[in-house]
Order: C-alpha cells, then sequence, then structure tokens
C-alpha cells in the first residue's frame, strides 16, 4: 500500500511539472509569434521609407 501511495506522488509531481512546462511552452510561442510580426513590421516600414530617400 505504501508503494502505491509513492507511485501516485511521483505520477502527480511529473504531471504538475510537465503541465507547467507545456503552459510556459505555450506562452512562449505567443511572444515568438508576436515578436516575429513585429520585426517583420518594422523591416516593411523601414524598406518603404528607405526607398523614397
Amino acid at each position: 500500500m505504501n508503494i502505491l501511495l509513492w507511485i501516485i506522488v511521483i505520477v502527480a509531481v511529473v504531471l504538475l511539472v510537465l503541465g507547467g512546462i507545456v503552459e510556459a511552452v505555450r506562452f512562449l510561442l505567443w511572444v515568438g509569434i508576436a515578436l516575429v510580426l513585429i520585426a517583420v513590421i518594422a523591416w516593411l516600414i523601414r524598406s518603404i521609407a528607405g526607398r523614397r530617400r
């Protein structure tokens, strides 16, 4: 019975850690997409402004 309790505790801790990692990766994915969009917009503005000169 004691072994079963330890297995349940270990599985619960692993699932908590994996859940936190998945949420962090999902958040960083959105941050990365936003940064790419900002970089593309900045590049477009710079190239359009550079053509005028």
